[in-house]
């Protein structure tokens, strides 16, 4: 990141979240990383609606002029694009936002906001981690909750959906801002921005969020483990909670079919295929033992013998050592499982010599 000294960029995004495209000034740009297949380039604009990463929110990414930008940081409030090829100093860009990634990332945000408020609220406990990934989005909190616990909170998450509330975006005063209660991992000064959600949280926040919680569709808790003594919740919501019903309601389809069960009685019939298997399986085991038996009784008990063996499962060896020693205390046993260059159609290779 360069350090040459710039008027603070003046940030789009905080006046209004859903400008797709822009019009603005190239203050400076200069050549970041040149290799013979890569050249980058790091402009800096006197205005930008591009979103630097931060707040647990990755950066925007799109088009400026005829540059990729594939980047944005934010130092000293000067913002930094980093674009695959250079601008002109001075000149007039067109800035254009991938705007279905950015609303995907305020939906999921905005979500954030919600769960990790009611969180707050239901249970006193904190988010203490948040991660933004392009599958999921994971929230830590530094408490315990249970299976009911996050049923509750998914359903309390949804009903603020459906009052589709406004978001409200807000820069309060000094004395304000003293006055408030409001979620913060560190303690804030200066020109702090308060994002609300009516019955759910208030809270500090510098990414851009929707304007109203119907816009985030749904809010779906996909699991919850434990994490470092607290618990880590795996979230999708709007377009992303759809794709992940739809491929497992495929998934329960294909189950359905291959099982002929009705699709609310997948579980029952994979339970009885599970407890069918089971009992093969000792039923196998017990045929297997009485192979064993037959096995050992063809070998004669009054000469030495090296044993090759490659149809013994490793849950039977023990067994038929046992049936082998009390059959000829001269035997040798070895067993291999997998032995390739032995090239024979007998189980048994008998030998006079013993290693």
């Amino acid at each position: 990141m360069k350090e040459d000294k710039h008027q603070e960029t003046m940030q789009l995004y905080n006046e209004n979240s859903y400008i797709k495209c822009f019009q603005a000034k190239v203050v400076s740009c200069s050549e970041q990383t040149s290799t013979k297949e890569k050249h980058l380039y790091q402009v800096v604009l006197n205005a930008t609606a591009f979103f630097p990463e931060g707040g647990g929110q990755p950066s925007d990414i799109g088009i400026l002029g005829a540059a990729e930008v594939i980047d944005v940081q934010e130092l000293e409030g000067v913002i930094y694009h980093t674009v695959t090829a250079p601008l002109t100093v001075g000149a007039e860009v067109t800035g254009e936002i991938d705007w279905n990634r950015r609303f995907d990332l305020m939906q999921h945000h905005t979500a954030e906001h919600i769960v990790s408020g009611l969180v707050h609220k239901n249970y006193g406990f904190d988010n203490v981690g948040f991660h933004m990934g392009t599958d999921a989005i994971t929230i830590d909190f530094n408490g315990v909750l249970s299976e009911n616990d996050i049923r509750n909170i998914e359903w309390l998450a949804n009903q603020c959906i459906y009052s589709n509330v406004p978001v409200k975006i807000e820069f309060p005063s000094a004395g304000k801002l003293k006055e408030m209660e409001y979620r913060s991992k560190k303690e804030l000064t200066g020109n702090v921005r308060i994002v609300t959600i009516p019955e759910a949280d208030v809270c500090a926040c510098c990414a851009p969020h929707v304007k109203y919680t119907g816009e985030i569709g749904c809010i779906k808790l996909i699991s919850c483990q434990k994490y470092k003594g607290g618990v880590r919740i795996t979230m999708l919501s709007g377009n992303r909670a759809l794709q992940d019903y739809n491929k497992k309601e495929s998934s329960v389809s294909e189950i359905s079919n291959l099982l002929s069960a009705k699709l609310y009685e997948v579980q029952d019939a994979v339970k009885k295929l599970k407890d069918e298997n089971a009992d093969l399986k000792l039923t196998l085991f017990n045929l297997q033992k009485q192979l064993l038996i037959y096995k050992a009784e063809r070998i004669p008990a009054d000469d030495s013998y090296i044993i090759f063996d490659n149809d013994i499962s490793p849950a039977l060896l023990r067994s038929y050592g046992n049936l082998l020693t009390e059959r000829c205390q001269k035997v040798c046993h070895r067993f291999f499982k997998a032995i390739h260059f032995i090239n024979t159609n007998d189980s048994l290779i008998t030998s006079s010599s013993i290693l």
